[in-house]
């Protein structure tokens, strides 16, 4: 196999090339590049290419006893159906529960103070345990009767 792939520079010879990297071309910094994966993690985990394919309203409506319509962030009953709006929410809790477990991860750093460390441990869990809650509600509002305590 080594032989058939050295075989097409037996006959070609390949050029020696100077390329220069453009001067304007530098590195990003990592914190960009948890920015755009962080954005881009928002975007997919929101149903933004649900949104575009099936276009769904933002938010909904239904009617009371008495005539009144009134607006649903929820489509409740539908598992595989959202809003926009409930698709966008849904997201920034699972960001922020993400945020909460890098924010935990940064409180390993030997060089952070014992009062920080404590306050980057308190502001991680909080905000872990209020995504985790607030999902968990979310998910009672879209399914009523399916988490029973």
């Amino acid at each position: 196999m080594d032989y058939i792939y050295r075989l097409p520079f037996f006959v070609l010879e390949v050029p020696n090339l100077r390329i220069k990297r453009p001067s304007w071309f530098v590195q990003p910094s990592a914190m960009i590049i948890f920015s755009l994966v962080l954005l881009s993690y928002f975007l997919v985990t929101g149903g933004v290419i649900y949104d575009v394919i099936v276009e769904p309203p933002s938010v909904g409506s239904t009617t009371d006893e008495h005539g009144h319509t009134r607006p649903v962030a929820f489509m409740p009953y539908r598992i595989n159906g959202q809003y926009i709006m409930e698709g966008l929410a849904s997201s920034f809790l699972f960001t922020l529960g993400g945020l909460g477990f890098v924010v935990l991860d940064q409180t390993h750093s030997p060089s952070t103070p014992k009062l920080n460390r404590i306050l980057l441990i308190c502001v991680g869990f909080i905000s872990i345990l209020v995504s985790f809650i607030t999902c968990w509600i979310f998910m009672r509002m879209k399914l009523p009767g399916y988490i029973q305590s």
